[in-house]
């Protein structure tokens, strides 16, 4: 097809999300090796539209790191893989200073130059505006008439202690297909120990909450409601107590109490015969199994039947089939691609997820075996501890046009 004469049926879209927080720990090694695997991927897949979700912009040391985002994002948009998106918009909230609003979020979208009919909307306005040039946009996201930016109420986190938690949403329109693109970032385990103590675990029960919240507020009476993608780091764990009780179903556990103040500082699990070999410590932040192959193997498939946070919302959102790895936490060493951080049981923190109508948005074709891909991007290289996720489609317009036509909402001002 030649350029400029594509429609938006069939277009190629990738979404990505990914938490960059390690990027800006070690910007010289970690930097250019994921950038080189983003790239590639993008070459790969060579789509239309692309929307990079970034959680933790900046990582820890936010304000000894911003220069290392601008720079991050300089790479991005003047790569070689890029440079045929003639279009770009890039929402970063770097605002750290300002703990009620920062999310530490960042949303990129980047279209290619043959993409004719493209519009963003404007929450103030109420009306799509055509997308033109390439802006950034860092200072006043709270302001931004292009984004509805939140942070979760105080009283939904932990301890009432604010973090870098809360979403970002935007709306497109690719010709007459509407549709908002959501950047999440949910809350962690802080325990080991007390993910251990129930099932399922107090942890969940806070992003089940924070969830919720978002879900209500991209669904409310203020916009039309439209098909939506939500991707970002949903921190969804393992059921801790029953994956390790299968993976210690032969072990025996003894408890290491704080001599001060009789809490429980430590979880050995051995074997009842073999010398009793220790096969499982767990601690707040150590989560150190004897065997880690147990997540590889089959890209540790045989545990998603302990993936079980999504299941609360079945009736509201929607998720491929996943066929790869827990996307987290791998190890930050930049030598070693496949390995697990000792911290954390191997979780799917980093999804795509979609409503049941955006679902109906990815065109299935019988004669292309690849036309939808859901995988991790970098799978055998250092990313950080994150592996970033993407799931790549072709648009379905026609049921695009029927999602208009029973809404009447993809009227384009």
């Amino acid at each position: 097809m030649m350029a400029g004469k594509r429609t938006a049926q069939g277009a190629g879209i990738l979404l990505v999300t990914a938490n960059v927080g390690s990027l800006f720990e070690d910007p010289e090694n970690l930097q250019k090796t994921w950038l080189r695997e983003f790239c590639q991927t993008v070459q790969t897949h060579r789509p239309l539209f692309l929307a990079l979700h970034c959680q933790e912009v900046g990582g820890k040391n936010c304000k000894a790191s911003m220069t290392h985002v601008d720079s991050f994002i300089k790479e991005l948009l003047s790569s070689e893989a890029l440079k045929d998106f003639s279009r770009a918009r890039v929402y970063l909230d770097k605002n750290y200073e300002s703990q009620e609003q920062f999310t530490a979020l960042g949303c990129c979208y980047f279209i290619h130059e043959s993409l004719k009919n493209i519009q963003q909307f404007d929450f103030k306005a109420k009306k799509f505006r055509k997308v033109v040039g390439k802006e950034v946009c860092s200072d006043a996201l709270p302001n931004a008439a292009s984004l509805e930016k939140e942070k979760f109420p105080q009283d939904y986190f932990p301890e009432c202690k604010w973090s870098r938690k809360g979403f970002i949403r935007t709306r497109w329109a690719l010709a007459d297909c509407a549709f908002d693109l959501v950047n999440i970032h949910l809350f962690h385990d802080a325990s080991n120990l007390v993910a251990w103590e129930k099932s399922p675990s107090v942890y969940s029960g806070t992003r089940q909450k924070a969830l919720s919240f978002v879900l209500d507020r991209i669904t409310d009476q203020r916009f039309e409601r439209l098909p939506y993608f939500i991707f970002g780091d949903f921190n969804f764990r393992l059921d801790s107590k029953q994956v390790i009780e299968r993976l210690c179903s032969m072990a025996s556990m003894q408890t290491v109490r704080s001599t001060d103040t009789n809490e429980v500082d430590k979880l050995i699990f051995r074997e009842s015969d073999n010398d009793h070999k220790v096969v499982l410590q767990l601690e707040k932040k150590l989560f150190s199994y004897i065997n880690q192959e147990v997540f590889r193997e089959n890209n540790g498939t045989q545990l998603l039947e302990f993936d079980r946070e999504l299941s609360v919302f079945k009736e509201r959102l929607q998720e491929l089939d996943i066929s790869f790895p827990p996307s987290y936490p791998y190890s930050e060493d930049s030598s070693q691609g496949k390995q697990y951080m000792n911290t954390r049981c191997p979780a799917w923190c980093d999804r795509i997820l979609m409503s049941s109508s955006a679902r109906e948005l990815l065109l299935k074709t019988e004669n292309e075996e690849k036309s939808i891909t859901y995988d991790t991007i970098g799978a055998s290289v250092c990313m950080g501890d994150h592996k970033p996720v993407f799931l790549f489609f072709r648009l379905n317009t026609a049921a695009a046009k029927l999602h208009a036509n029973k809404h009447t909402c993809c009227v384009l001002q």
